[in-house]
């Protein structure tokens, strides 16, 4: 059952950003989704302010990066760096649209939070925006961004749905090539595998905000549909290894087809005797984080995220 806040919230959803969106063209999707993130996007938090600047990526291509820094923020409150990947299927999002997540986090927890716009499918296929992200979170560590902030040292990865896939794909690579540095990992209701896991892929195939088609649709733009060959090291919960990765909080949505991502990801480091814990929120759904200013469960949510990252690190 849906938390009465969230289907208001899904109801005002569906008068701006209609169930069919995902069946058009990716640049009317985008207009759609922009004006829908618009709307549920208020002004900065008092105290928070942002930084523009550009990193150009050895490809030759720019990317846009936005820093976001709470001014404002109590002398003991935590220090360090979120690299934050917005999502959207790989299609759709931008440093605008999760301004209400970004600038929340930073509000909220005192951290530095830097939101990064990869390359968008499917004019960019995979792993364009895997490229994209991995580059950025090496610049980080390596003290190469153009910001003042202390990447080298205290970095934390975190990212929402496609977002969530980007983040744990770039902390595995990393763990792979033996390079140390990332000390936290937040996944909200991430995508993590070509198909979504059981039960929640026949469950709630026909859940609001996203359902099994539009996962379908938003994969085979970016992989280009389930069969292979695609780049393994794109798809997290394909990896050999789940052990060497960072303290990690895995959120799923009661009513999400993408719900048992999270909650077999966390399985699956903590049987490799990692760290990690599993969120549920009971009557949420995807992309509801959008509805924190109204949802106590979407509220709720918000805190386990900024608290994780708040703890995860310490230094």
């Amino acid at each position: 059952m849906l938390e009465p806040e969230i289907a208001a919230f899904v109801a005002r959803t569906a008068a701006i950003y209609p169930a069919h969106t995902a069946s058009l063209a990716p640049r009317e999707q985008r207009a759609i989704y922009d004006r829908y993130a618009a709307t549920f996007t208020p002004r900065l938090p008092e105290g928070v302010a942002t930084q523009d600047a550009g990193f150009r990526a050895r490809a030759g291509h720019s990317i846009k990066l936005r820093l976001y820094r709470n001014r404002a923020k109590a002398p003991d409150a935590a220090s360090g760096v979120v690299l934050y990947f917005h999502g959207g299927g790989f299609v759709l999002g931008s440093l605008d649209s999760h301004q209400i997540v970004t600038a929340r986090i930073a509000a909220d927890t005192g951290l530095d939070v830097i939101a990064v716009d990869y390359r968008l499918a499917p004019e960019h296929r995979a792993p364009a925006a895997h490229d994209d992200c991995l580059e950025i979170a090496l610049a980080a560590l390596q003290g190469r961004l153009p910001f003042d902030c202390p990447t080298r040292r205290a970095l934390r990865l975190a990212g929402d749905s496609a977002g969530g896939n980007l983040a744990a794909s770039v902390a595995m690579r990393l763990r792979d090539d033996g390079i140390e540095g990332v000390r936290g990992l937040a996944l909200i209701y991430p995508m993590l595998g070509i198909e979504p896991q059981m039960p929640a892929r026949e469950t709630e195939a026909h859940a609001p905000m996203l359902t099994l088609a539009d996962v379908h649709a938003f994969r085979d733009l970016y992989w280009g549909g389930e069969q292979r060959p695609y780049p393994t090291w794109t798809i997290p919960l394909d990896a050999t290894r789940i052990d060497g990765l960072p303290p990690t909080l895995a959120i799923g949505c009661e009513h999400d087809p993408l719900r048992d991502d999270a909650r077999v990801f966390a399985e699956r480091i903590d049987s490799a005797g990692g760290e990690a814990r599993y969120w549920l929120g009971a009557g949420l759904v995807h992309g509801c984080w959008r509805a924190m200013d109204s949802s106590p469960g979407v509220q709720a949510l918000h805190h386990e995220v900024c608290r994780f990252l708040c703890t995860c690190f310490v230094g």
